[in-house]
């Protein structure tokens, strides 16, 4: 009896401490504005480069471009946010980010709009590496999975209404007016981070390396995310164009259910992971991705739309907080903000390499096999799963 209540108490412990702060809200709040703002410019800016005269391949550059100026930047934030502190980090990042999407609405060429997409990703760069850590902060260790399911939410929710809302605005008001109003949204992120008590840092106690650009223990899962991310870059740019080409109705309604798939999952899959960690989610999560990937390359009609919409929604709901909070679980305290800027960087990697090779795919193949190459990329995060799992168990045995 008496070993039973000592294995229960930490249990007890776990779920008696708080993760719905006030701080934690306001994070939450903060991060859903601005991911509102940037989904409803997902699929607008492939729209918005047609206009511009832009073809398949370009679009692709402009999606890319993007990501992988996110990307170069994110080592430094991983860096800045231990000695500079999270909220210089994090409001210079969405400073840089609300001005450089308002800026969209004055856009007349592509060359402007080439080198405002990479000042976006620079904002971009710095204020999610910035949210991550934030949140991470702020969530007790012992539910950290069960946290950032929830921190995940936010996005979720923008999501579910972003895409459509982007569409649908994008069909009855001019391109400017569209990209002020998402300025807006993250302007309203800002002022709501401006309240958030952050976690103090001393600069003293910091020291960095000339050539650390990455968290080694946030390695596995951040390569794990690059090839499940790569998917990402294929979906985001140029699903709403393959779906005209096709004849197949309700795009909207792939990223409303997409959407409300990922809210479902994220409701039980960080529980899953912090009672019995990523083994229990990882391959169940990819081979509802790999599936979804499938019916994508088929896509006959708008019913097998809508399914892969769920089923990717459930897939990367249930893997991505999971390999977040995996990539900071070994990382000590002082790391846990290059631990974020690895885990970012790989996932901004995957959605940059996808959308600029996936451009040049639909290009010469079509739109149809950029979903069959997505596929092979699951499978190659499976692989490679398995063979991490493999390593740490000779790792044990010796």
């Amino acid at each position: 009896m008496s070993q039973q209540l000592t294995k229960d108490a930490p249990q007890k412990k776990a779920s008696s401490e708080k993760i719905w702060t006030k701080d934690f809200s306001l994070i939450v709040l903060s991060n859903f504005f601005v991911f509102l703002g940037f989904q409803m410019t997902l699929p607008t800016i492939p729209l918005f480069v047609e206009e511009l005269g832009g073809n398949d391949q370009l679009i692709g550059i402009f999606v890319g471009i993007f990501t992988f100026s996110a990307l170069l930047l994110r080592p430094y934030a991983g860096h800045a946010l231990e000695s500079k502190g999270r909220r210089f980090v994090y409001l210079t990042g969405l400073g840089i980010f609300v001005l450089s999407l308002g800026s969209f609405g004055f856009v007349n060429s592509l060359i402007f709009l080439f080198i405002m997409r990479i000042v976006q990703g620079l904002g971009w760069g710095f204020s999610t590496t910035a949210t991550g850590t934030i949140a991470t902060d702020l969530i007790p260790a012992s539910r950290r999975g069960e946290g950032m399911g929830y921190y995940g939410l936010s996005g979720n929710l923008a999501l579910a209404f972003g895409p459509s809302l982007g569409l649908t605005l994008a069909g009855v008001l001019t391109f400017k007016q569209l990209f002020l109003i998402c300025a807006v949204l993250g302007l309203v992120a800002f002022i709501l981070s401006s309240f958030i008590r952050y976690k103090k840092v001393e600069p003293k106690s910091v020291s960095f390396k000339k050539w650390d650009f990455y968290e080694k223990s946030a390695l596995p899962p951040s390569l794990l995310l690059f090839f499940i991310t790569v998917t990402f870059g294929g979906i985001a740019t140029f699903l709403p164009l393959y779906s005209v080409q096709e004849g197949v109705e309700g795009i909207q309604w792939y990223f409303l259910l997409y959407a409300l798939a990922l809210m479902v999952s994220r409701t039980f899959a960080g529980k899953i992971y912090d009672q019995k960690g990523h083994q229990a989610v990882f391959i169940p999560g990819t081979i509802l991705i790999f599936i979804a990937m499938g019916l994508l390359a088929w896509l006959p009609n708008s019913f097998v739309l809508f399914t892969a919409a769920i089923l990717y929604g459930l897939g990367f709901g249930t893997v991505q907080p999971a390999l977040q909070a995996w990539s900071v679980k070994e990382t000590p305290s002082n790391r846990r903000g290059m631990a974020n800027a690895t885990f970012f960087s790989f996932f901004d990697l995957g959605v940059g390499i996808g959308a600029i090779l996936f451009g040049q795919v639909a290009h010469w193949f079509g739109y149809s096999a950029i979903y069959t190459l997505s596929a092979v990329s699951i499978l190659c995060s499976i692989l490679l799963y398995v063979g991490i799992l493999a390593k740490n168990r000779r790792a044990n045995i010796q």
